[in-house]
């Protein structure tokens, strides 16, 4: 299952987020380890119009919400990491001018079973209450600067990245984004981590 998405919309919240979320970033790196009703016809009309059909909402499914980059080029491969019988691919982690970096990846059910989605929104009450599942419990760390990086959010605690993931199905792949405050320009290289996955080294473009 593989989806494309954009980021309209994403980029104005990122920059209000900004100012508030680098405040979380912690002095010491610790362990490294987002219908219209059919209309009647009229007095002349052969015949009233169709119900539309119900919607995926309408329906009870999830559908994620995600803002992955049309320009990120699947088959780039920044890092590849493991765990629980997933494997993650790292596309892109791109500096952008407004001071956040954009991480952009792909993550594949390699197993046999179904897999919940859930831990990779991470612990923190408060987010965790405005984004289940997400990738939320994402972090950079900057091992240089000392410094660990958190998902950036807005005022009301809604996380700029993926957010209602459904269990992934054995051999589906789903594709997800984070955006994090940016590290100093000196620093080309942070360690990525998403609950559940190992660590990874992931080099900064941009």
């Amino acid at each position: 299952m593989s989806i494309r998405h954009t980021t309209t919309g994403r980029r104005a919240l990122a920059a209000v987020a900004l100012a508030a979320v680098f405040g979380l970033a912690l002095t010491g790196c610790g362990d490294d380890g987002g219908s219209d009703e059919a209309k009647q016809g009229g007095e002349n009309s052969a015949k009233p119009s169709e119900p539309a059909a119900p919607s995926s909402e309408e329906k009870g499914e999830q559908q994620p919400d995600t803002a992955a980059g049309e320009n990120v080029d699947p088959n780039a491969k920044l890092a590849e990491v493991r765990g629980d019988g997933l494997v993650m691919t790292i596309h892109q982690a791109k500096r952008d001018s407004g001071g956040f970096i954009t991480l952009q990846a792909s993550i594949k059910n390699e197993g046999t079973q179904s897999k919940n989605t859930t831990a990779w929104a991470g612990t923190e009450t408060a987010l965790l209450a405005k984004n289940p599942n997400s990738v939320a419990g994402a972090t950079l760390v900057d091992k240089v600067g000392k410094k660990r990086y958190y998902i950036l959010r807005d005022t009301e605690n809604r996380c700029l990245c993926t957010t209602g993931i459904p269990p992934l199905l054995a051999g589906k792949t789903t594709s997800v984004f984070m955006q994090f405050p940016a590290p100093p320009e000196t620093t080309t290289e942070v360690d990525f981590t998403l609950p559940t996955f190992a660590t990874t080294s992931v080099k900064i473009s941009g």
